[in-house]
């Protein structure tokens, strides 16, 4: 695949999605600027996701923090990096200063080195609380029972900026089957928000991945990562 028609490619796959997104927000009376798109580029090398800036994406997101490292060195400065997958604490001291948020924050544990790292380096880092709302036993997170219980923790955090709160729905073939799922972590962030009160203002939910998304958009989330809805197809186009 020549640069020209990946750079097509994707441009077609973005308008489509942002497209989806637009009519997402008016559905819900929602301004379409309150949500961001994370391209996530973890199933893509370097030649792909190279081409996402020159068309405007700048949030990217990558599972792996190796993957993470690679592509943040290859890519411009300008890119804001997200880390949406498991962070051991063995390899934050790498991935801190690289990332614009880790969403998957699903351990006290791991909340507490975060911010021992964030004090020692003199940083801000955004972070969110990944949160088991579909109750899926495979997947990482504090229960929904467990996030009350968190709240004087954060509430006494004085580097780490916790943003909100992430999920992952189970999938299903209809999106609709996803709408429960995220209006619980809408109302979990809200019960915290109440929890919490000013100025911890919890205001992003981390929610919608491509085939569940504009459900996500209705029910309130702020930033979507997009895989597949982008780049299915295009990982033979890598050298």
């Amino acid at each position: 695949m020549s640069h020209s028609h990946l750079q097509a490619t994707l441009r077609s796959r973005l308008e489509e999605a942002e497209a989806r997104l637009r009519a997402a927000c008016e559905r819900s009376g929602r301004r379409r600027a309150d949500v961001t798109l994370v391209a996530v580029t973890k199933v893509v090398g370097i030649t792909i996701a190279e081409a996402l800036p020159a068309l405007g994406v700048l949030d990217l997101g990558e599972n792996r923090p190796q993957e993470l490292w690679r592509k943040a060195g290859a890519l411009p400065a300008t890119v804001r990096w997200h880390l949406i997958g498991h962070l051991q604490r063995n390899k934050i001291e790498r991935t801190l200063p690289l990332v614009q948020c880790i969403h998957s924050v699903d351990s006290l544990r791991l909340l507490t080195a975060l911010e021992e790292e964030a004090a020692k380096r003199q940083l801000a880092p955004e972070v969110l609380l990944e949160i088991k709302a579909s109750r899926e036993a495979n997947k990482h997170g504090f229960t929904p029972e467990e996030l009350p219980a968190l709240a004087p923790t954060v509430g006494g955090l004085r580097h780490l900026r916790v943003g909100g709160l992430m999920t992952m729905a189970a999938y299903a073939k209809d999106p609709e089957a996803c709408r429960l799922t995220f209006v619980l972590l809408r109302n979990l962030r809200d019960q915290l928000r109440s929890e919490l009160g000013t100025p911890v203002a919890l205001p992003h939910l981390s929610m919608g991945m491509s085939n569940d998304f504009e459900v996500a958009v209705e029910e309130g989330a702020t930033l979507v990562r997009l895989g597949s809805v982008l780049f299915e197809g295009l990982t033979e186009a890598e050298p």
